[in-house]
């Protein structure tokens, strides 16, 4: 039984995809549907049964949870990097985390959580997982700072030997849609095309950066299914480790790849970044992955112009844009 915490999320439904594919369906559902879309995500999916994730702490606090679990993929989170109730994600995001480790562990279950290229901050530091970087990150937001202190709690409780926490990059992708604001730029910009022809991008704000040049490592959501996949069944692998193709695209290149997917022009102006933004955001993430090579990944990344293709062609111009 493998438990998804954040399940009908963006990831964690893809996920719940992916293992599907996989013929696997002995799985219970973690989350917090509320008035959300997010059920919407789950309409394909096949899976055991679903718990609101009070009620599945309650009943993991109380050791009363019905089934024994052999892994458990912890999705689920406050992933807004603009929420402002840092008690909040104290909670939801730091706390829940660490009990919810502490008991699969106790268990004796695969433990596999969401960290965040967040923690990264300014990326001045660099973009390296070396744990001995980890204690130097000084992230942007409080979200960042959340998913920080549950890999700062690893290294202090020395179970980095024992879990994988996995600092995911700009993912992009199917099902991603109840997000609202942080929604990937992709399916803006595929919206904003469709409906003015034209994307709006952010200005750059630091001197000698032009316009929508600032980088990021988008990854696919697919691909960041299939190596969680690979790594519920490679238990020898565990550590702090970067999920992204390991390359910096531009906002440009971003949007060039949705026009041509569309079959469009290239239209883009420039918009100003909002106040809400300036200082806490990342002009250049890129993920090192050297790490995939040093555990026998046999696991490729698709590019940005393919995962956008895929994307744009097979999900957000159908009728049925879910996995």
């Amino acid at each position: 039984m493998y438990v998804i915490t954040g399940g009908a999320g963006f990831i964690g439904s893809a996920l719940l995809w992916q293992l599907n594919r996989m013929d696997l369906d002995e799985i219970v559902v973690v989350d917090n549907l509320a008035s959300s879309e997010k059920w919407r995500n789950l309409v394909k999916r096949r899976y055991v049964d679903y718990l609101h994730r009070d009620r599945f702490y309650e009943l993991m606090r109380r050791d009363a949870l019905p089934w024994k679990i052999t892994a458990v993929v912890h999705l689920g989170a406050c992933s807004s990097t603009t929420e402002r109730d840092a008690d909040f994600l104290m909670e939801n995001n730091f706390h829940y985390s660490r009990d919810l480790c502490r008991y699969a562990l106790d268990k004796g279950a695969r433990f596999i959580n969401a960290s965040s290229a967040a923690t990264y901050g300014d990326g001045s530091l660099g973009f390296s997982d070396d744990p001995a970087l980890i204690p130097r990150l000084a992230p942007l937001n409080m979200y960042g700072y959340s998913k920080q202190l549950f890999d700062l709690w690893l290294l202090r409780e020395k179970l980095r030997g024992e879990v994988v926490s996995l600092k995911f990059f700009n993912v992009y992708g199917p099902n991603e849609y109840h997000k609202g604001s942080m929604q990937s730029v992709v399916v803006k910009a595929h919206r904003q095309i469709r409906e003015h022809g034209r994307l709006s991008l952010f200005k750059s704000d630091v001197p000698g950066l032009a316009d929508g040049e600032q980088k990021r490592d988008f990854v696919y959501v697919k691909d960041c299914t299939a190596l969680l996949a690979w790594l519920l069944e490679r238990k020898d692998v565990s550590g702090i480790h970067n999920v992204g193709t390991g390359a910096a695209r531009s906002f440009n290149d971003l949007g060039r790849a949705v026009f041509a997917a569309l079959g469009r022009e290239c239209r883009i102006d420039y918009v100003d970044m909002p106040e809400t933004l300036r200082g806490k955001y990342q002009n250049y993430t890129r993920a090192v992955m050297d790490w995939l090579s040093r555990v026998d990944c046999p696991l490729g990344f698709t590019s940005l112009e393919e995962g956008v293709a895929d994307y744009v062609c097979n999900y957000l111009e159908k009728e049925g844009s879910y996995l």
